[in-house]
């Protein structure tokens, strides 16, 4: 089996990059003369991705324009939060109960994404389909972040994640979840935590090691470090 749709959450106010993204929504920031929305459409056309839906609220009309300017070879469709932003839960929720798939692999923009990913995805696709998961989170080492101010967010062992004292491994901002985790929400501000949260009570959230680099637009000082390195 194979995912067919990936979801970008672009709804973002980017408030620690300020001022930068008064004026330009954080995915339309460029590092190496790329934007970081386009490094992230590349990667899910290299991963074979049939159709990409991406939210948006702050400064949206920027990232439509560029969408459309861009005419990406792959099918794109933008879905508004509508008059209140919905975070990251209420985002995705608003997006996949547009649409039939059960399975989304889902990402952050403000992950500097690369071709190093695609293996790894790919892998944790496997995994996913074969364990016959409802989630999973691709996480890092923290020793792996460019910002070593991260703190880490979760413990990994046997590919379960929990959180204890010993918080080693950070989400990196790509994880694939299935439509029936959001069967009690409904479409309104609320952060995909609640969901994760849940699932840590269970012992069923699942994560999957990545080994690259991790490269995170996590506020204006990186962000000017970034574009130095």
């Amino acid at each position: 089996m194979k995912i067919k749709t990936a979801l970008i959450l672009c709804a973002g106010l980017g408030k620690r990059l300020n001022p930068l993204t008064l004026k330009t929504p954080k995915p339309l920031l460029e590092l190496k003369n790329i934007t970081m929305l386009e490094s992230c459409i590349n990667l899910i056309i290299k991963l074979g991705i049939e159709k990409i839906y991406l939210n948006t609220f702050h400064l949206g009309g920027q990232i439509f324009d560029f969408i459309k300017i861009k005419n990406f070879p792959i099918n794109i469709q933008i879905v508004e939060d509508g008059k209140e932003i919905l975070n990251t839960g209420g985002g995705i929720l608003n997006m996949i109960n547009r649409y039939q798939d059960n399975d989304y692999l889902i990402f952050n923009p403000d992950t500097l994404w690369n071709k190093n990913y695609i293996n790894e995805i790919n892998e944790m696709q496997n995994f996913y389909f074969s364990k016959k998961l409802n989630n999973i989170l691709l996480v890092a080492k923290k020793q792996l972040s460019f910002d070593k101010n991260l703190r880490g967010d979760f413990q990994l062992k046997d590919n379960l994640l929990k959180k204890n004292d010993n918080k080693d491994y950070i989400y990196i901002g790509c994880q694939i979840l299935n439509k029936n985790l959001f069967e009690k929400y409904n479409v309104k501000n609320f952060s995909i935590l609640e969901i994760w949260n849940e699932l840590l009570k269970k012992n069923e959230l699942n994560g999957f090691e990545s080994l690259n680099k991790f490269y995170h637009l996590t506020d204006l000082e990186t962000f000017k470090k970034l574009k130095d390195f």
